[in-house]
């Protein structure tokens, strides 16, 4: 994947603050506003690859900003090659820990890397991966946070009808469980039962809080249960998995396939979402997928609905996407939903471009 022609001139990264159409609430936290790192890779074509970074708070904008423009020094006059560009970076920074805002900004690096290597290419990443640009059933995740149970009907109905999705996920973790239930039923005396009802509970629970919550959720006809404890404790998620009838679905914190084949052998959960950010951009994606197959798991994506497409177009054991607008307001061509399908961009790299109009409006100098 070596082209000779095509070199790394310049890697900027800019931040910006970007309005919530819903804002996020789970019990583990509330996000204010959507904070992003958008990271431009350009080359001695003129082609420019484009990825961006979620921080989760306004407080890891600049840290992350720095550390793309420290990283930059490394990377400046190599090929496109992403593959290479990858293992040089692990190479540099073997000594460092990856599991925070380093390891992100590799992602960020790698995603951009292979952005711009399909547009050199003249194909959409999901071809130059082996795939084929394919619409990839989604589910709708843009709201029912944490809320008066009463509300949650209502919403799930709009968000159901937004793109005629077949699945809507809702946050689950309220102080008093029985509001959880109510909310739970609201929902579904809403949507109906052609509509799959998944739950996240963000990480809330203590382990045999969870297991008794999760054992009287098995009456409700959930499609899956996600993130019931805290993301690494793995042996526990076995024995949630062991006591419950629900599929559980962990994943989204995993920082390497070494992580995820612990999980596996531990038979932690049912289903697992890797989050590109997080698991090593496109290259990482790709170790995972392939972990996946071998063990004969479904994978469904976590967030970044324009770059999971993608990748979700080229894995065997594709699943579900996770539908969110939360970079739509800096998009210059927002993705696309359609009868609950995110539509893949058949044009060439990922399809990230950004509006900078908006961009400038929500720069952060």
């Amino acid at each position: 994947m070596q082209n000779s022609q095509l070199k790394i001139t310049k890697l900027k990264a800019r931040s910006v603050l970007a309005p919530f159409r819903i804002v996020p609430a789970t019990a583990s936290a509330r996000i204010e506003d959507a904070a992003m790192v958008l990271i431009d890779l350009e080359t001695n074509q003129g082609l420019v690859g484009h990825s961006y970074l979620f921080t989760y708070s306004k407080s890891m904008l600049q840290p992350t900003v720095s550390c793309v423009t420290e990283i930059s020094e490394t990377i400046v006059g190599h090929l496109i090659a992403p593959l290479d560009i990858n293992k040089t970076l692990k190479q540099k920074f073997k000594l460092h820990n990856t599991g925070g805002i380093l390891g992100q900004v590799l992602a960020g690096i790698d995603m951009a890397c292979w952005d711009v290597f399909s547009q050199h290419l003249n194909q959409p990443l999901a071809s130059v991966l082996g795939g084929t640009p394919k619409p990839i059933r989604a589910y709708n995740s843009c709201g029912l946070f944490l809320q008066d149970p009463k509300t949650t009907g209502v919403e799930a109905s709009k968000l159901v009808g937004e793109g005629g999705f077949t699945a809507v996920k809702a946050r689950l973790g309220r102080s008093d469980f029985k509001e959880d239930l109510a909310a739970i039923r609201n929902i579904q005396d809403y949507i109906g039962e052609n509509t799959q009802l998944m739950v996240d509970f963000n990480q809330s629970l203590n382990l045999n809080e969870a297991i008794q919550r999760c054992q009287s959720l098995d009456h409700e006809g959930l499609y899956w249960i996600e993130d019931p404890i805290r993301h690494d404790n793995y042996e526990g998620f076995a024995k949630i998995a062991a006591e419950i009838g629900t599929p559980l679905q962990i994943g989204e914190n995993m920082i390497n396939t070494y992580e995820m084949q612990k999980a596996i052998d531990l038979m932690a959960a049912d289903y697992y979402m890797p989050d590109v950010q997080r698991i090593g951009g496109v290259t990482g994606w790709l170790e995972a997928a392939s972990l996946a197959h071998v063990n004969d798991i479904d994978l469904s994506s976590h967030l970044f609905p324009e770059i999971s497409c993608h990748l979700l177009s080229a894995t065997a054991s594709c699943h579900w996407l996770e539908y969110v607008d939360w970079a739509s307001p800096i998009m210059k061509n927002p993705i696309e939903v359609r009868d609950g399908f995110v539509i893949t961009p058949n044009t060439p790299g990922t399809g990230i471009n950004w509006d900078e109009r908006a961009v400038q409006k929500y720069l952060i100098q």
